[in-house]
């Protein structure tokens, strides 16, 4: 079971987020008191997210003048929210999550009608500073929960006029690994990680990840953007309705 749901969360994390709804209750599900079964989640879907990241490679390429700064901040604010959850719980926090969720879902998609096209990073120099803070406190709160997080960073990248969904995609998976990666050596220093049903869920989240992101580039990209819409949507009533 376990190794099903790091597939299934690992595929859905490389098209358009939300892996965290299918692996955090399977580890949950299985004994993992609520804090480690958050921490465990992200070390079982981070190489996932790398290998999806690796398919995503020829994407990734036309977004690489924007990559160090993004990269920044999200390492910075991975730490921050990774520190933060080591030392509290759930449980506040989530009540705010479905508000964040109407939000991230709305602000996909609208995007392209909020904002004119080719005035996005491509034909900028230089990242928006605010795009940096928006990046900035989505990756606290990846640090954080992570939930719903791969959709917040797609509709910031909407606004900010990026219009090729599959771009975006490998441009997420890169930062998603940045601040996943920091908050989980700081999991792994406090002892926050469930290592026997983390590794079993790994390995299914490598193998879902790499072959979620090889088939949503074959997709026609419209398609993939409705897939995220409809998914956005999905999960903010999930999270209203709990």
């Amino acid at each position: 079971m376990l190794f099903g749901a790091g597939v299934l969360a690992g595929a859905l994390n490389s098209v358009a987020g939300g892996g965290a709804f299918i692996s955090l209750p399977a580890l949950l599900s299985v004994g993992v008191t609520p804090v480690m079964a958050n921490a465990t989640a992200t070390f079982a879907t981070w190489p996932g997210g790398l290998s999806s990241a690796l398919a995503y490679r020829r994407e990734i390429g036309a977004s690489r003048h924007v990559l160090l700064p993004l990269s920044t901040v999200s390492f910075l604010g991975g730490l921050i929210g990774a520190l933060t959850l080591v030392r509290t719980s759930d449980s506040s926090f989530l009540r705010f999550l479905p508000w964040l969720m109407l939000l991230a879902a709305a602000t996909f998609t609208l995007g392209e009608q909020l904002t004119p096209r080719g005035r996005g990073f491509r034909s900028q120099t230089r990242v928006p500073a605010w795009a940096l803070v928006g990046q900035f406190v989505i990756a606290i709160y990846g640090g954080f929960f992570g939930g719903g997080m791969g959709m917040m960073m797609l509709a910031t990248m909407t606004l900010a006029g990026m219009t090729d969904i599959h771009e975006m995609n490998g441009l997420k998976h890169v930062l998603a690994a940045a601040l996943n990666g920091v908050a989980l050596m700081t999991f792994v220093v406090t002892g926050a990680i469930a290592w026997q049903p983390g590794v079993t869920m790994m390995v299914g989240g490598i193998v879902g990840g790499y072959a979620g992101a090889s088939t949503a580039r074959l997709i026609d990209r419209r398609h993939v953007r409705l897939f995220v819409i409809v998914l956005a949507w999905a999960i903010t009533v999930y999270f209203f309705w709990k």
